[in-house]
């Protein structure tokens, strides 16, 4: 008997572990306060604040001066812009844009600080670039966007490469996001603190009830001695382990 109660399976109660949280709910809100504390200060302190600038250039083809432009010659040149976009961060553009800006950084480096999208059914490619650095990012992104331009010109045969906008000067951080990173940590927090509460919950194996002593031991309680509101449990009348209590027990039959 003492082995099968020993291999029952683990059964939660839900009210329980409801109240347990509840109880503990001014630990998790202290928890999440200092997570997001925490992601806060790390994110102005330990982070370097990132600028975006970006410019953008629409390709004019050979075709768009014909006045007999067909919907194949706006689907090829929609097309195509998926090759501008693939031009712009080849080694040779971006060889020139590092030796005309200056700028400390390898090829592969450079490559991890541009974004070139284009919207749908458009053929306007638009280049962001990051750096830590505002005034370089607006530079970067107009060198890139003139020396990009003269590679499509030069391979892909189009007329011109217009320039639909300049790069501007960013003035504040596109990241990191002080609000986004403090909220997440305020959400960790939390959810660590749920996490420990309910662990120590499901490992808890004393036995604390009447009704506990009947489920696991299967013996009828005659009698309980209860413990005084306000009067501090001390470790004689903390509950034990179910295990120890049904060894000790088996030991008595």
């Amino acid at each position: 008997m003492e082995k099968n109660r020993e291999n029952d399976e683990i059964t939660i109660d839900l009210s329980e572990l409801f109240m347990a949280l509840w109880h503990k709910a001014h630990i998790v809100v202290l928890a999440g306060i200092a997570a997001a504390l925490l992601a806060f200060i790390a994110t102005k302190l330990f982070m370097t604040p990132m600028y975006t600038s970006e410019t953008q250039m629409y390709v004019l083809s050979k075709q768009d001066g014909n006045a007999n432009v067909t919907y194949s010659d706006l689907q090829t040149g929609t097309q195509l812009t998926k090759d501008y976009m693939e031009l712009v961060k080849t080694d040779p553009v971006l060889e020139k844009v590092i030796s005309e800006t200056g700028i400390d950084m390898t090829i592969d480096e450079l490559k991890g600080h541009i974004t070139v999208t284009t919207p749908t059914d458009t053929r306007i490619t638009t280049i962001a670039v990051e750096n830590e650095d505002p005034k370089k990012a607006k530079e970067i992104a107009n060198s890139l966007r003139v020396a990009v331009g003269e590679q499509i010109v030069a391979i892909m045969a189009v007329d011109a490469v217009n320039t639909v906008a300049e790069a501007s000067l960013p003035t504040h951080p596109s990241s990191p996001s002080t609000m986004k990173n403090t909220a997440i940590g305020g959400i960790l927090g939390i959810l660590i603190a749920i996490g420990v509460i309910v662990l120590i919950f499901v490992l808890d194996d004393t036995i604390k009830t009447p009704e506990d002593v009947e489920y696991y031991l299967q013996l009828n309680v005659l009698a309980s001695l209860p413990i005084k509101e306000g009067t501090a449990k001390t470790k004689k009348s903390k509950g034990i382990s179910r295990k120890s209590y049904a060894k000790s027990f088996g030991k008595r039959m």
